[in-house]
C-alpha cells in the first residue's frame, strides 16, 4: 500500500465546504484570534540528524491509511502590458498577464511580436506572426502518453521552456504522485529538445526573470506501508505497523531526487544534499518542498538545477523582482463520521421550506431533499461510546517563506512568517518597499463566521509591522490587488463591498473606503490613472449568481470609491474569474478581450474600456469543430494583441482577427 490514499473530491464538493466556512449566523463561535509568530527555518546539522527529525516527525503524523486519510482534505487552489523589440519591424504585442512586471509567470502561450509559441496535444508549435502560419513544430509527448497532458510554457530569447505537470487533488500534505517534467527547447531553426528535467514530486508554479526560473516542486516520502497481517486489525494496530515502518524508512525515502536528460541521450541523477535542507521547529516530515534553478541560456544538463529544499508544504507561489515567496494554506478540513448515525430528512423544496444558509456563487445547486445529520435526532443506545459529534478543527494558519533570488544561482533563505488565515491566491501577497503585505480570510472554529485582514511583515525578518482586520464579517475574501501603497479587497456573501486599504503607513494601515453592491469581482486589475477594472459575477441580493459582470470603478478618491459602468452578460461565465492569464487589457487603445461562455455560444467578448465606461464591442468565436457524431464551439482560453490584430487560442486553433472591425483574418488549425 502506498503512502498516498486518494479520495475523490470534486471541485464542486470543495466548494461546499469553503462556503460552509464562511456563512455567517448569529450566536456562533467567534473568529478566533490567533497570534503571529516567526517560523525560523533550521538547516540539518547532518544527514543523520535529518534522517532522525524526519522519520520522528512523520511517525507522529502517519495514520491507520498512512500519510493521510478521510478527515483532512484541501485543494490547492493568479497586467499585461505593451512590449516591443528594439527590432523596428517587429509590431507591439501584448505579454502574460502576470502579478507583477519583470516576473514572467508561466502560461498556455507566448509571443515576442514575431512569432507565436504554444503547445497543444504535446506538441509545441511556432506560428510566424508575419505569414500566420506554422513553420516549425516539435512533438514532446511519447506515443503512450496523453495527448492531454497539460503544459505551460516560459520563453527567453530562443529557448523555451515546457512544463508538463500532473494532479491537483491533494490528500493531508503530500503530493499526488506522476512524472513532474521539464523539458528545455531550442527555438532557432527547427526546435529540438536540449534537455530533460525529471524533478520527483509535483509541480506546484514557477516564476522568471530575465532568463532564469525558479520551479517549485512538492514530493512525499516514497514509503510502502503494509497490509493488515488480519482483516479484524483496528485502526491502532494498523498506525503502530505504519509507524514502525516509517521509523525504519531509509533517507532515500525523503531525499527529492532529480534526472536531467540531455539531447545526446546522457542520464545525470541528482539527490538533494542533506546541508540542502531546511525545517520549520513545527513540521509533519510528510512533504517536502523543493525550489529549482534554471538558466535557459546555460546547458541545463551541465549545471543542473541547484536544487534546494524545506521540510514544509506549499500550493502558494508569489514573485517579486528580489524574492520569492512560497505559502503553505491552512488544509480544508471538516469532521467525517465513521460510524453510522441516524439521520431525519429535512423538508425538501415542496415542503416550501428554503435552505437554512442561502449559498454562495461558489456552492453547487442545492439540493434539499437530502437527508442529513440532525443533532436533535434520537440515537440508539449502544455499548460503545458515541463518536465525538464535533471534533476540534486544526487553527487555520498560513506559513510564508521568503528566498532572496536578487543574485543568479539557487535561491537564498531569508526568513518565515506566519498570519492567521487563509489565502485566496498568489495576488493575496505583495511585496512593496521592504514589506509583505498578506490578505487572508479566518473562519470560526465551527466553520460559521469569518473575517477577513490583511497583515503587514518585514521582508527581512518576517515579523508582522502592522495589521488591519475585521473587513467583510460573515464573508471570505474572493479577490485582492494591491498597487503602490493602496490595496483593493472583494468580499463576499451576498453583497459585495469594496473596501480601499491605506497602506502607506505599514505600521498602521487602514481602511479608508467602501462601497457596498451587488455581485462580486473575482479579479482585480489596475485600468487608466484612478481607475479599477473588476471581472466577476453579478448577483442577486440574495447572494445567487446571475451571470459574468466587467465593472470599471473609480478610486480616484479612496474613500469614495464608486462604480462607473458594468458590463453585464446573463447566464455567463468567464476563464478571467478564476485565471487572471485568460484576462487582456491593451491601456493603449483601452481594448480589452476575456474568454466567455453560455449556455448558447462560447468565444471571446473584445471590450473598450476607458475612464468612463465599459463598451461591448462584439464576440470572437471559433469555427465550429464537427466531429462525426457531434459538434461544438470550441472555448477560447487566451487572446494577444500583435500589431493591428487580436489573436485567440482555443485547443482547436489560432485565430488573427482585425483589433478594429473584428473581421477575421485567418485561422491557423492546431488539430
Amino acid at each position: 500500500m502506498k503512502t498516498l490514499i486518494r479520495t475523490a473530491v470534486t471541485a464542486a464538493a470543495l466548494a461546499t465546504v469553503t462556503a460552509a466556512c464562511t456563512s455567517a449566523a448569529t450566536g456562533q463561535a467567534p473568529v478566533p484570534k490567533v497570534t503571529l509568530d516567526a517560523v525560523r527555518l533550521v538547516a540539518y546539522d547532518s544527514c543523520d540528524d535529518m534522517l532522525a527529525g524526519l522519520r520522528e516527525h512523520a511517525a507522529e503524523n502517519v495514520g491507520p491509511w498512512g500519510f493521510g486519510g478521510p478527515q483532512i482534505m484541501y485543494m490547492e487552489d493568479t497586467a499585461s502590458t505593451a512590449r516591443a523589440k528594439t527590432t523596428s519591424n517587429t509590431p507591439e504585442h501584448s505579454t502574460t498577464n502576470v502579478h507583477e512586471a519583470g516576473v514572467d509567470e508561466p502560461d498556455l502561450v507566448k509571443t515576442d511580436g514575431d512569432r507565436v509559441i504554444t503547445v497543444v496535444d504535446g506538441t509545441l508549435r511556432i506560428i510566424d506572426t508575419a505569414t500566420k502560419k506554422v513553420t516549425a513544430s516539435i512533438k514532446l509527448t511519447k506515443k503512450d502518453e496523453p495527448t492531454f497532458t497539460p503544459a505551460d510554457l516560459l520563453v527567453s530569447g530562443d529557448r523555451a521552456l515546457v512544463l508538463f505537470r500532473g494532479g491537483d487533488i491533494m490528500v493531508k500534505s503530500f503530493a499526488p504522485p506522476g512524472e513532474t517534467r521539464y523539458v528545455v527547447v531550442d527555438l532557432a531553426g527547427q526546435p529540438k529538445v536540449l534537455s530533460t528535467i525529471r524533478a520527483q514530486g509535483s509541480y506546484v508554479d514557477a516564476r522568471m526573470i530575465g532568463s532564469t526560473v525558479r520551479l517549485v516542486t512538492r514530493s512525499q516520502p516514497d514509503i510502502t506501508f503494509p497490509e493488515p497481517k488480519s482483516p479484524d486489525a483496528t485502526e491502532a494496530d494498523r498506525k503502530k505497523a505504519n509507524q514502525a515502518v516509517v521509523r525504519q524508512a531509509p533517507l532515500t525515502a525523503w531525499q527529492p531526487t532529480v534526472e536531467i536528460t540531455s539531447a545526446s541521450g546522457t542520464v545525470k541523477k541528482d539527490t538533494v544534499k542533506c546541508e540542502r535542507v531546511s525545517h520549520p521547529a513545527d513540521y509533519t516530515g510528510t512533504s517536502l518542498l523543493t525550489v529549482h534553478t534554471i538558466d535557459l541560456t546555460q546547458d541545463v544538463a551541465a549545471t543542473g538545477t541547484e536544487p534546494i529544499s524545506l521540510a514544509a508544504d506549499g500550493d502558494t507561489v508569489y514573485g517579486s523582482g528580489k524574492s520569492l515567496y512560497v505559502a503553505s494554506n491552512p488544509r480544508w478540513w471538516f469532521p467525517v463520521v465513521t460510524e453510522p448515525m441516524p439521520v431525519e430528512p429535512v423538508p425538501t423544496a415542496t415542503d416550501g421550506a428554503a435552505p437554512a444558509v442561502e449559498p454562495t456563487p461558489s456552492d453547487p445547486a442545492v439540493t434539499t431533499g437530502a437527508p442529513t445529520a440532525s443533532a436533535s435526532a434520537p440515537v440508539e443506545s449502544t455499548s460503545a461510546p458515541a463518536p465525538d459529534p464535533t471534533p476540534t478543527a486544526p487553527p487555520e494558519e498560513t506559513e510564508v517563506h521568503r528566498f532572496d533570488i536578487s543574485a543568479p544561482g539557487a535561491p537564498a533563505y531569508v526568513a518565515s512568517g506566519k498570519v492567521p488565515g487563509r489565502l485566496l491566491n498568489q495576488y493575496s501577497l505583495s511585496e512593496y518597499e521592504g514589506n509583505l503585505r498578506v490578505a487572508t480570510t479566518l473562519t470560526s472554529t465551527d466553520g460559521r463566521t469569518s473575517e477577513s485582514s490583511v497583515y503587514v511583515l518585514a521582508a527581512d525578518t518576517m515579523a508582522k509591522v502592522g495589521e488591519v482586520g475585521g473587513l467583510g464579517k460573515g464573508e471570505r475574501i474572493y479577490s485582492v490587488r494591491f498597487i503602490g501603497p493602496v490595496g483593493y479587497c472583494v468580499t463576499f456573501k451576498q453583497v459585495d463591498p469594496l473596501y480601499t486599504l491605506d497602506l502607506r503607513d505599514p505600521a498602521a494601515p487602514k481602511v479608508t473606503g467602501e462601497l457596498k453592491i451587488t455581485g462580486y469581482s473575482a479579479y482585480l486589475h489596475p485600468g487608466a490613472d484612478g481607475r479599477l477594472i473588476g471581472i466577476g459575477q453579478e448577483a442577486s441580493d440574495k447572494g445567487r449568481t446571475l451571470g459574468t459582470q466587467v465593472s470599471l470603478f473609480d478610486v480616484s478618491d479612496p474613500a469614495n470609491p464608486r462604480r462607473l459602468s458594468q458590463l453585464f452578460q446573463k447566464e455567463a461565465g468567464s476563464e478571467a474569474e478564476w485565471d487572471p492569464h485568460a484576462f487582456l487589457y491593451w491601456p493603449k487603445t483601452g481594448l480589452s478581450v476575456i474568454p466567455l461562455m453560455t449556455p448558447k455560444e462560447s468565444g471571446a467578448v473584445v471590450l473598450k474600456i476607458d475612464d468612463s465606461a465599459v463598451t461591448k464591442l462584439g464576440m470572437i468565436k471559433h469555427p465550429t469543430h464537427q466531429d462525426k457524431d457531434y459538434a461544438y464551439q470550441p472555448g477560447i482560453t487566451r487572446s494577444m494583441v500583435i500589431g493591428d490584430a487580436v489573436w485567440t487560442l482555443s485547443w482547436d486553433g489560432l485565430q488573427v482577427n482585425d483589433a478594429t472591425t473584428l473581421a477575421r483574418q485567418a485561422w491557423i488549425p492546431l488539430r
